[in-house]
């Protein structure tokens, strides 16, 4: 009957106590009975949680009490049963790892693309100001095997490390595009999109909330299959719902 709330958030922010918030914050899910991934790092927080609608928004709330996460955005999906086997909170040197350390989204973001703008240059087949636009998909090759955005790069990645590298050998085949970078809810786009401004494109945005908020926002137009997730529901569709096996 989908009463379990699924959320994903993450933000960039400095965080220097990073280490000291781990176990305070596993004893208040575990309180709420929720399960899931919570991330920590000098650079900011990431997490996937589940549970009781109650319990996730009381956690969220409590994180938000934090000054430097009160612009923590969540997105939400629904599910009949908790797609997670335990709650673990972890301490890491990058929330997503990039092994880039120059890109520091904290200190500012590439341009954000919210979802309707993106479908209404897709069904146009250009931007507004009249240049070709491709989406480039950031995500692992496995993730994009589920479903991507019709027409999509695919650099075929094996882990998000690789993304320097491959925006080099592939850098010429994206100038004079606009280039809207995406992944699953955000993360890696903010850092996709950073290297890329850094390689000299100039022309180049990420696409707000990724594909969970696309799917939110704009339904399932110009997307082909489903949204690979990091939990035991694997997919979902665009109506959000766990894809069926």
């Amino acid at each position: 009957m989908n009463n379990i709330l699924n959320v994903s958030a993450y933000l960039f922010v400095p965080l220097p106590d990073a280490a000291a918030l781990r176990e305070p914050l596993l004893a208040r899910a575990r309180t709420l009975e929720l399960k899931g991934t919570i991330l920590l790092a000098e650079e900011g927080i990431n997490l996937f949680l589940a549970g009781a609608p109650e319990a996730v928004r009381a956690l969220l709330a409590h994180l938000r009490d934090d000054p430097r996460l009160a612009g923590l955005q969540a997105k939400e999906s629904w599910s009949d049963t908790v797609p997670f086997g335990r709650m673990v909170v972890k301490h890491k040197r990058e929330i997503i790892r990039m092994n880039h350390p120059a890109i520091r989204p904290a200190q500012g973001r590439a341009p954000a693309l919210d979802a309707r703008t993106l479908r209404r240059w897709l069904d146009a087949g250009h931007d507004d100001a009249g240049r070709p636009v491709v989406t480039l998909d950031t995500r692992n090759a496995f993730e994009v095997d589920h479903g991507a955005f019709a027409g999509a790069i695919d650099w075929r990645m094996a882990k998000f490390s690789e993304f320097p590298d491959a925006l080099r050998v592939n850098l010429a085949d994206l100038q004079g595009k606009t280039v809207v970078s995406y992944c699953t809810g955000g993360i890696r786009c903010e850092k996709a999109a950073l290297v890329m401004r850094e390689a000299g494109l100039e022309n180049v945005w990420q696409l707000e909330g990724g594909i969970l908020k696309y799917f939110e926002e704009a339904g399932g137009a110009h997307f082909r299959g489903d949204c690979f997730v990091f939990d035991e529901r694997e997919a979902v569709g665009a109506d959000l719902a766990p894809a069926a096996s």
